[in-house]
């Protein structure tokens, strides 16, 4: 069963069609437009668009993080080269105190320098507003005339002119205060 068929047969057959096979003009128009002109269809170039435009955005994501990564270590080698050269150049006194306890990085240095600026500056502020009531209170007024009025704060207008006028009464005292 089958061997017959299944058996490689040799004989080519050839099959005549004798209805013949007729096409459009559009169609035949069609094809041969293509053929002569390789260009993309409007629907395959947005979608080769679109596919070049992610290639693109993914690729810039992978150099940004390349390059924060290379920002990291080069800053870590200059820390660490900063805290090299200062260590170096306490290492000569001898003192007989424990050089690594007495020098301070300069990275830790500028921290808590940072750091007193801010309480400083923020003990100044709170005596210049301690002078002036008038200013502080009125800037309270503006805060909660904002925070109740979320979705209209063009409402709160009135306020806003009485904190910068009782701001311009307060630099008048000031400048005067100087002279």
């Amino acid at each position: 069963m089958g061997a017959a068929q299944s058996r490689g047969n040799t004989e080519e057959k050839v099959f005549h069609n004798e209805t013949p096979i007729q096409f459009s003009q559009d169609v035949v128009n069609h094809l041969t437009d293509r053929m002569v002109s390789p260009e993309t269809t409007p629907e395959r170039q947005t979608t080769l668009d679109s596919h070049v435009r992610s290639r693109i955005q993914a690729e810039l994501e992978h150099l940004r993080t390349e390059e924060d990564n290379v920002r990291k270590e080069i800053e870590l080698a200059l820390e660490k080269e900063n805290l090299d050269h200062e260590m170096n150049l306490t290492g000569g006194i001898a003192t007989g105190e424990d050089t690594h306890d007495k020098v301070m990085s300069s990275t830790a240095l500028l921290g808590d320098l940072e750091e007193i600026r801010t309480k400083v500056d923020r003990f100044q502020t709170r005596q210049q507003l301690s002078d002036f009531p008038s200013v502080k209170e009125s800037g309270e007024a503006v805060v909660s005339c904002y925070k109740s009025h979320l979705k209209t704060p063009l409402d709160c207008w009135r306020e806003v002119s009485e904190f910068k006028a009782s701001v311009a009464h307060a630099e008048t005292q000031y400048l005067a205060s100087l002279r």
